[in-house]
């Protein structure tokens, strides 16, 4: 017996001391997150109490004492005071360096009055010098009763050309020293996918649309990289301080040097998924055949590109003309002979093909495209995105599902189209735009963005959005559309789950588990639990970007 009982014994402590030695043998952690409510957008586990860091990924998110396991005499405890902590939002729409520049620029998105809007472009323009372009703006223009005309703003800008572009990028007003610089007279004519507005005489009005704007932009001088370097700056300490930690580049190819410059200077603190245009998918299929796809700060694969307009443009296409303008059904921008061919040559060569459609026409036509796509060179992995999808048929709404199509939705475009939406295309028409929760039903991937510099990357006031679908101007308490208020949870996943997933990054982002990017951001209340109509004024405190603080809200 007194054996039997010395031999439990000595088990007992050789298992005890083999505790301690395996908990010895846990990683350490560099930092550990105490007294947080954690929303980590694992289904599995989709709350926790305490997360630990080591470097750039997490270690450990649980309850306190698991996590705690990880501490060690060098560890750093960040005491989050209850405080809800959430995934990095992914902003799965953004034109980068226009967002930064636009930030520096002349401020038109609130200008109410044509009087208002000429005298900040006075304003700003005695603040440069001759020569200086006005470019950005951001204009909206609804309240105006008419589009403006370069003679509003000639006689404030005699020395300075000015491009300034309407909040949803798909025109722009010059005035006379920019038509001059471009070398555009009466004489120009218009081109494929695009409009110059004219007046009685013929002569050019100042806007241009769509794929007419390039005769200005071609006219505007190329930045130099210490520009671009600040710029892209300015637009990542914006988006640190909005929670923002990856973003998908629409463009950002086109400065994907300036990025590397950044990066190697350890001024990089947003992840870049970074595409460039559709028709130049061979440039990016090279690229990646020559240095690979990147790594977790800058990653390429995608290739975008556009069918049609907007629908404040009346560029959107759509099957039936506008309600506001008989005969008028928006257009496409590309041809659907060359969208087929970059799209299946891209497909082929494994990149991720991306594009903006907007009318219900454009969106069924790139539904069947992709289709067709998809049966010609086989099945894999492709994860083919439409950016925006937001007027679409009812018959089309499920088909994203089937087809393996994600919908790159911008819930802030839905409060703000909704107040004029309904007088372009009417009351029918509007039942399935920015049809969130329609998608989600059928079991679409949607996955959400800003599509800044067009709206402003702040994923709290698009949560808001898409929860409450309460229209800017206030006038829809109850929601515009009520019917495709989504919740706040569904939203969070659209910002961080399905946004990684949308660049195929769902192994390292979006969700915080054990092994992923250490990307976090901490919120002044917690949206899962408040009134919704109170996500607009939460702030975001804190946002880590691999383990480290690159926003901190004052006090």
């Amino acid at each position: 017996m007194i054996m039997k009982t010395f031999r439990i014994i000595v088990v007992t402590l050789v298992m005890l001391a083999g505790a301690v030695s395996c908990q010895n043998k846990l990683p350490k952690a560099d930092i550990i997150i105490t007294n947080a409510k954690i929303w980590t957008g694992n289904e599995a586990r989709p709350w926790a109490k305490a997360m630990a860091l080591n470097g750039e990924t997490i270690l450990a998110v649980h309850n306190l004492e698991k996590v705690m396991k990880h501490k060690s005499s060098r560890s750093t405890i960040i005491d989050m005071k209850g405080n809800l902590v959430v995934p990095g939002f992914i902003d799965a729409h953004v034109h980068l360096y226009q967002g930064g520049a636009n930030l520096t620029s002349v401020q038109l998105r609130d200008a109410r009055t044509p009087e208002e809007f000429i005298g900040r472009i006075a304003e700003y323009a005695s603040t440069l010098k001759p020569g200086e372009w006005i470019l950005g703006g951001d204009w909206d223009g609804k309240e105006w009763g008419r589009l403006p005309e370069k003679e509003w703003i000639d006689s404030v800008t005699p020395d300075n050309p000015v491009f300034t572009v309407r909040l949803d990028g798909h025109m722009g007003l010059a005035n006379s020293l920019a038509l001059k610089l471009a070398g555009v007279d009466r004489s120009v004519k218009d081109i494929a996918g695009g409009t110059i507005e004219r007046d009685d005489a013929g002569n050019p009005t100042g806007i241009f649309k769509e794929n007419a704007m390039d005769l200005i932009f071609n006219a505007i001088p190329e930045p130099t990289p210490e520009q671009v370097d600040k710029v892209l700056e300015v637009a990542m300490d914006y988006l640190a301080s909005n929670g923002v930690t990856s973003v998908h580049g629409v463009d950002a190819a086109d400065y994907a040097d300036a990025l590397d410059r950044l990066r190697k200077s350890g001024k990089l603190i947003t992840r870049i998924y970074a595409m460039t245009p559709v028709s130049k998918w061979e440039s990016m299929k090279n690229q990646i055949e020559e240095e690979g796809v990147g790594d977790n700060w800058i990653k390429f694969g995608g290739v975008k590109g556009f069918l049609d307009g907007s629908l404040g443009s009346h560029t959107a296409a759509f099957f039936e003309p506008y309600d506001d303008k008989p005969g008028d059904a928006g257009f496409y921008v590309n041809s659907e002979e060359d969208l087929y061919r970059w799209i299946s040559e891209a497909d082929k060569a494994g990149l991720q093909v991306v594009i903006h459609s907007i009318g219900d026409r454009a969106n069924n036509f790139m539904l069947n495209l992709y289709e067709k796509v998809a049966m010609e060179n086989g099945p894999r992995d492709r994860r083919f995105r439409i950016e925006h999808a937001q007027h679409l048929t009812p018959s089309d709404i499920p088909r994203f599902a089937e087809l393996g199509v994600i919908a790159s939705m911008q819930p802030y475009h839905a409060i703000d189209d909704g107040r004029w939406a309904e007088d372009l295309i009417g009351a029918e028409r509007i039942k399935t735009t920015y049809a969130f929760k329609s998608l989600m039903d059928a079991g679409a991937v949607v996955a959400f963005g800003s599509d800044w510099f067009v709206a402003p990357p702040t994923p709290l006031e698009g949560i808001y959005g898409a929860v409450t679908r309460r229209t800017l101007d206030g006038e829809n308490p109850e929601g515009w559309v009520p019917e495709e208020k989504i919740t706040v949870e569904q939203a969070l996943v659209a910002y961080t789950r399905n946004a990684a997933y949308a660049a195929f990054d769902e192994d390292v982002k979006g969700t915080l588990e054990p092994g992923k990017l250490a990307d976090f951001v901490v919120l002044s209340e917690d949206i899962t639990a408040i009134d919704p109509v109170m996500i607009w004024d939460v702030k975001v405190l804190q946002t880590f970007v691999g383990g480290k603080k690159v926003f901190q809200r004052e006090k």
